[in-house]
């Protein structure tokens, strides 16, 4: 048995088993730590040169991570000669935000750094229940 809290006017003590509240305050941590939210940032790659098929995909797979709430980078990565026309990962990046641009706002602009080009995208909550059904409908579109 331990001395508990003095809070009220005039002091009031009350006996209480210490054991039992280190267990109860453990408690209140472990279910604030529940309530809490974390944002994990995803990130899917590209290349300048991608098919329509597997741009799609990709595509499909950030949707899904936005979905749920998660930040979305997006990276372009360059090899070789690519360097040389970075316009051509410009307009890839432009088709991500134009297929995902009704359900996500850009975080980070797309800006080139050594040989990727980068860009991140978080969830916009208010669009994204009118926008489900938008992006879905949209046909495919020619890449590069």
């Amino acid at each position: 048995m331990s001395v508990g809290e003095w809070v009220a006017d005039p002091p009031v003590c009350r006996i209480m088993d210490y054991g039992k509240f280190r267990y109860e305050e453990a408690q209140r941590v472990k279910e604030s730590r529940k309530k809490t939210i974390q944002i994990v940032t995803k990130e899917v790659k590209f290349r300048p040169k991608i098919g329509t098929g597997d741009f799609d995909t990709k595509v499909r797979h950030m949707l899904e991570f936005l979905e749920e709430g998660h930040k979305v980078k997006v990276t372009l990565q360059f090899r070789g000669r690519e360097m040389a026309h970075p316009e051509l990962g410009a307009k890839v990046l432009e088709s991500v935000l134009e297929r995902l641009g009704p359900i996500a706002k850009v975080d980070t602009h797309p800006k080139l750094d050594g040989r990727s080009m980068t860009m991140v995208l978080s969830p916009d909550k208010k669009a994204a229940a009118n926008a489900k059904k938008t992006v879905q409908a949209k046909p495919n579109t020619q890449i590069a």
